[in-house]
């Protein structure tokens, strides 16, 4: 992913190979990542198991929050296009019996579409 395509917020494709060291302590015996997404510094990592959300936090990034979902706690989701006026995407999921989502936006560009797809093949 080149630079400006990281400012502008661009959605791409994370090499598994890269993330090795981030999940070397996180991933449990036979769990493999299948797919992941970088937005800006943010992480989409879907795994044959769970879904794990990174969030790179602070001016340096350095503090990282994990958040893991396992497939069968996410109850709904949903995906909000962008509008003329509205140019942010966002991704919504709800988690088990609580009423409150986690919502993450995505910058025009983004192919929101790609991580809303694949959520769908592993939750559906």
């Amino acid at each position: 992913m080149g630079l400006l395509s990281g400012l502008l917020g661009n959605a791409s494709e994370v090499d598994s190979d890269k993330l090795d060291s981030l999940l070397a302590d996180t991933l449990v015996e036979g769990e493999e990542v299948a797919q992941a997404y970088k937005v800006i510094r943010d992480m989409f990592i879907f795994t044959n198991k769970r879904l794990i959300l990174i969030d790179k936090q602070g001016v340096t990034g350095s503090k990282v929050e994990m958040l893991s979902i396992p497939y069968n706690k996410i109850t709904k989701f949903s995906k909000e296009s962008a509008g003329h006026f509205d140019l942010d995407s966002e991704l919504k999921i709800w988690v088990g019996s609580d009423p409150t989502p986690i919502a993450k936006e995505f910058k025009a560009g983004d192919n929101i579409n790609q991580v809303y797809k694949i959520i769908s093949q592993y939750a559906l």
